[in-house]
């Protein structure tokens, strides 16, 4: 590969088509043919589309979905679409949802449809008194958020709330308001911003300080779902197990560090299914970590009991701010494709799915590091993409990944060598 120095600042890229932009990135790092190939494979996502929903598109990074299957979700058997990169992780759902589908599996709730969006004044010379000033106009405040999105009003959905904090800060003290709105079926940042820039010039007006930063909160604390399920002690394989599992979550509870891998494992399912339905990743990963940390100290997303039958029971409860409407969530094909597989019909229905999942994955994480540790199934599954790695193809994958597997040893050295046997032995 020949790398000719240049400068990256390439004058009108994001005017040019696509194709010419993949030429100007051929040209300056100097890739082949076959890499040019590569960038205009676009997969299921049509080159326009795509090129519509991010700046300065070349290509697109395919990600594989899979299905988990044996989940059962308010009484109601659904496929769930997951799309990852990781090995296990729709294979643990799966599990999972098998150990506790005889027992009724998942049950989910929500508290609301509300998103928050703040408004940061400063340099108000009264604060306490402005803080009054602006709880005082609510009528003018839902007016004008109401007026911004006249389609919301019409599917039930609007200002509800408003709230107004002094925080201290290090520039000072600061007013912030929260307007509290419910989205319905979307997402929402897109209505609750414009609300927000719209609201920000009357509240400096009534309380004589200046507004700055008007903006969605991803702590939606406001739109939490739920899901618990009662896994029986006899399908998890009993009493010694289920202990284990309730000091892994124990450990989990009491330090962050174990904490932050324990809740990983819970995003692992969550970010999975948002990613396949075209929703927020970032903004619900956040959202997550952020309750985590609600009491002043970061711990587990996740509760677990023994109930008084001896059976394992797991509450999951985090901030959801999923849609059906907008963004990706509407535009991509296959994200409209995994809502289609769900079969859901609001959003608060696909959060109580999500959230669901989220609590599978962690009881087959904690359930794994409880009995046989993390690597054995993990490995197995990552034998296959090591394979692939030491250039396996074909049948030699399921067959090189088996050799891996048997010998405990599944690293790509070992790999390279095992192919060359395999190859040999034809």
């Amino acid at each position: 590969m020949n790398h000719v120095a240049r400068s990256s600042r390439l004058s009108g890229f994001h005017k040019k088509p696509v194709s010419e932009r993949i030429q100007e990135v051929v040209d300056f790092v100097g890739l082949a043919e076959a890499d040019r190939s590569l960038l205009l494979n676009t997969g299921n996502l049509p080159q326009d589309l795509g090129n519509h929903l991010i700046e300065n598109m070349i290509g697109t990074m395919n990600i594989p979905v899979g299905i988990a299957t044996n989940m059962k979700v308010d009484g109601r058997d659904v496929l769930i679409p997951m799309a990852t990169e990781e090995s296990s992780v729709v294979a643990a759902v799966c599990n999972a949802a098998r150990q506790c589908y005889d027992n009724g599996g998942f049950f989910t709730s929500m508290s609301g449809m509300l998103m928050i969006a703040q408004i940061q004044l400063v340099d108000a010379p009264d604060p306490e008194h402005a803080r009054i000033r602006i709880l005082e106009r609510i009528d003018e405040i839902r007016a004008i958020c109401d007026e911004c999105d006249p389609i919301l009003i019409k599917l039930g959905g609007g200002f509800r709330e408003l709230e107004v904090r002094i925080i201290e800060s290090r520039s000072g003290r600061m007013v912030v308001t929260h307007i509290i709105v419910d989205t319905r079926d979307a997402m929402g940042a897109n209505a609750v911003n414009t609300m927000a820039e719209k609201l920000a010039p009357s509240i400096a007006a009534w309380t004589g300080g200046r507004t700055y930063l008007r903006i969605l909160s991803n702590l939606a604390d406001r739109r939490l779902a739920r899901a618990r399920c009662v896994w029986r002690v006899e399908d998890i394989g009993g009493a010694e197990v289920r202990d284990g599992m309730m000091l892994a979550y124990h450990f989990a509870e009491a330090d962050p560090y174990r904490a932050a891998t324990h809740n990983k494992g819970v995003m692992n399912g969550i970010s999975a299914v948002v990613l396949a339905t075209g929703n927020d990743t970032r903004a619900v990963e956040s959202g997550a970590h952020a309750y985590a940390a609600r009491k002043g100290r970061y711990s587990s997303l996740t509760n677990w009991e023994v109930t008084r039958e001896g059976n394992l029971a797991g509450v999951l409860e985090l901030p959801m701010a999923v849609g059906l409407v907008g963004g990706a969530t509407k535009a991509h094909p296959m994200a409209q494709l995994a809502l289609k597989i769900l079969g859901v019909t609001s959003a608060a229905q696909l959060a109580g799915i999500v959230t669901a999942v989220g609590l599978a994955q962690n009881f087959a994480a904690l359930r794994v590091l409880a009995t046989t540790g993390v690597q054995k199934g993990h490995m197995a599954l990552h034998s296959h993409n090591i394979a692939m790695m030491a250039g396996a193809v074909g049948d030699e994958v399921e067959a090189l990944a088996k050799i891996l597997v048997a010998l405990g040893k599944v690293r790509v050295d070992v790999a390279e060598a095992e192919l060359k046997k395999l190859r040999a032995a034809l």
